[in-house]
């Protein structure tokens, strides 16, 4: 079986993110070792910070899914040059608690080995995060 290349894996990266109704498929595609860190208030925004593996990167998807509902996800582009990747784009999330809406332009910064996801960012308007979950 032939390893994806990196753009290719993160196109399917999103389009579990998408689909998937089992957050272990999203993280399948997650290094062990992953460096996974999205800044921000860790003390009000829960799904935020550090996580560790796999399993971090799925904690991470089940707190977004349990916590906030996408309204507007829209990748414009998507950056490719040797293992790292880039995806551009605009996103508004309605935060269930507080009924509050994040809008917010996004950039996901990717490092991509053998098939998998080694180095996660997330860029995005953490104050207005950290606004709409307080």
């Amino acid at each position: 079986m032939s390893v994806l290349q990196p753009k290719a894996v993160v196109e399917e990266f999103f389009r579990r993110t998408a689909l998937a109704t089992d957050v272990a498929e999203i993280s399948e595609l997650v290094s062990d070792d992953v460096d996974w860190f999205v800044a921000g208030d860790i003390s009000v925004v829960p799904w935020i910070g550090r996580k560790h593996g796999r399993a971090g990167a799925a904690e991470f998807y089940t707190q977004i899914r349990e916590q906030i509902t996408s309204e507007k996800f829209e990748i414009e582009d998507i950056i490719a040059q040797g293992d790292r990747v880039l995806a551009i784009g605009m996103l508004a999330s309605r935060v269930n608690r507080t009924e509050r809406l994040i809008e917010s332009d996004f950039v996901f910064d990717f490092t991509v080995s053998n098939g998998l996801i080694t180095r996660f960012r997330l860029f995005e308007d953490s104050f207005a995060v950290a606004q709409a979950c307080a």
